[in-house]
């Protein structure tokens, strides 16, 4: 039986993040993984032969702070120091593009209405960004330190000025329509925009609740919330983060699923005592870090007997139904896109904000839309290897795919919409049909079952407003802290949330060694 000062459920990024912070501090650390690679969504796969891609698929979030602390460099990754562009499509109409501090192929107006808008976001995004990277204190009986963080916020958001103050807690829980309805008149300009708070996401453009709060989240990375991806893509970092964790002493275990977390009671509670393997091995270890989903961490691995009523159903009833797929293509040769001189941004095929709205109607009653919505890149372009010679991957994420449709998935079901994405991208790019090689459709339910996520959601749970900040996931284990002594959260179910950032694995790390 192997002893060890935590073990760490789950290698994707957050888990390993957390685990080679912990080691650096002088702990022994066990990192558990049911997959047989680290990574998780980030994870490198080969969908054909030869052919190679991930879910997660380019860096908008990521922390260049982050990438120093960890000293991701002396092990093979460094971000970009250019974002890509993006390109709205619409049929007939000129491609819009995008830039970090510009847009073209829409009216003077609109051109000069991006600025402000960027400014301002931009703005906002300022004095929100160190609140992503510090623990949120709970409400009521906070410590001097919890009640300094809160000033430090209030403090924050004032300096802002009183103008820009108030005009952030007008916009803050605006529904993405409404807030670029009131900056802009192109169409294909205003649903590209509002991809960016709603990808990942139950939310459609008039949805109410947080997508402004998402988005701003999304622009603390290191280019305020432009995609990048360099040039050993997201490959490079998932191995500058394994390389990282062993070189600071972290045991990594792969194809070891964990079966149960072990919980051990006595007149004075509940405590963690380690692990239980799906093989039956037994390990032990005072500290459990689960960056699982909050689900599948306290329903399955804990289980409800260890837990209070009140917060197990608080658990139950947290949001996490998955509404992206991914679309993976296999290409003989570069495709080429009408109007596009080579696709080497981020292309948006979603020409206005009805597409989007009537897409997520679709999904929201239980079907995936007859007219999807999609987001793709060709990483092939940027990351060798990823292809053989001359020939291309095309990744796509694509909005809204139900995890549970009615009547469930199927081989004709899942082939079908296989081929309304490639009419779709046909109409847009002619002639990539007679290019692919070969597809791999990834519906939120192939994530759940793959990649042991509940309902497929890349979140852990829906970023509401009542599942955001303090209250991520939920009250009593929004502090990376759990009911449980020694059981601690660290995944996308913790705050701030999903997409490559990292700070939950660094923030649990810090609240562990605090």
């Amino acid at each position: 039986m192997s002893t060890y000062d935590t073990i760490i459920i789950g290698a994707g990024h957050n888990g390993l993040i957390c685990a080679t912070l912990l080691a650096r501090a002088g702990q022994r650390v066990l990192v558990l993984e049911a997959n047989d690679r680290v990574g998780g969504l980030a994870a490198d796969r080969e969908f054909h032969p030869g052919f190679h891609a991930s879910v997660a698929q380019s860096f908008y979030a990521l922390s260049s702070d982050l990438v120093k602390d960890l000293k991701l460099a002396q092990h093979g990754f460094e971000l970009s120091s250019n974002s890509l562009n993006t390109v709205a499509l619409s049929l007939g109409e000129s491609p819009v593009i995008i830039a970090e501090h510009s847009v073209s192929g829409v009216s003077a107006d609109d051109s000069s209405a991006y600025q402000k808008y960027r400014d301002q976001l931009r703005t906002f995004a300022a004095a929100l960004s160190p609140f992503w990277a510090k623990t949120m204190p709970g409400i009521g009986g906070n410590t001097l330190k919890e009640l300094f963080t809160f000033a430090h916020m209030g403090l924050k958001l004032r300096m802002m000025g009183k103008d820009d103050m108030l005009e952030f807690l007008r916009v803050a829980s605006l529904p993405m329509r409404d807030l670029v309805d009131e900056h802009f008149e192109s169409d294909a300009l205003k649903a590209a925009l509002c991809w960016d708070g709603l990808i990942g996401s139950k939310l459609a453009p008039r949805s109410p609740n947080q997508a402004v709060l998402t988005l701003l989240n999304r622009m603390a990375g290191a280019h305020n919330g432009q995609h990048s991806l360099p040039s050993g893509g997201v490959r490079a970092f998932v191995g500058a983060l394994k390389s990282a964790a062993e070189n600071a002493g972290v045991d990594i275990r792969l194809e070891s699923a964990v079966k149960k977390v072990r919980i051990d009671g006595d007149e004075n509670g509940q405590r963690c005592s380690g692990v239980l393997l799906a093989n039956g091995e037994s390990i032990d270890a005072p500290r459990v870090v689960s960056n699982a989903d909050p689900k599948t961490t306290f329903l399955k691995l804990v289980g409800t007997p260890h837990l209070e009523i009140e917060f197990s159903n608080r658990i139950r009833r947290l949001r996490c139904d998955g509404f992206v797929a991914k679309l993976h293509l296999a290409l003989s040769d570069l495709p080429g896109f009408t109007g596009v001189d080579r696709p080497d941004g981020r292309i948006i095929i979603a020409p206005n904000m009805d597409s989007i709205e009537f897409a997520f109607d679709d999904a929201k009653y239980g079907d995936s839309s007859e007219n999807p919505v999609l987001e793709v890149l060709i990483p092939s372009l940027q990351q060798q290897g990823l292809a053989p010679s001359g020939q291309h991957v095309l990744s796509a994420q694509v909005m809204y795919v139900p995890a549970h449709p009615n009547g469930g998935w199927d081989a004709d079901r899942r082939q079908a919409l296989i081929e309304r994405l490639l009419a779709l991208l046909e109409s847009y790019a002619p002639g990539i049909k007679d290019l692919v090689l070969g597809a791999e459709l990834l519906t939120p339910a192939d994530l759940e079952d793959q990649y042991q996520l509940s309902n497929g959601h890349w979140h852990h749970a829906e970023p509401a407003i009542d599942q955001l900040l303090m209250m991520r996931p939920t009250y009593e284990a929004a502090q990376y802290r759990t009911p449980i002594d020694g059981l601690y959260l660290c995944g996308a179910g913790s705050h701030p949330g999903g997409d490559l950032t990292g700070n939950p694995g660094r923030n649990a790390a810090r609240e562990i060694l605090a």
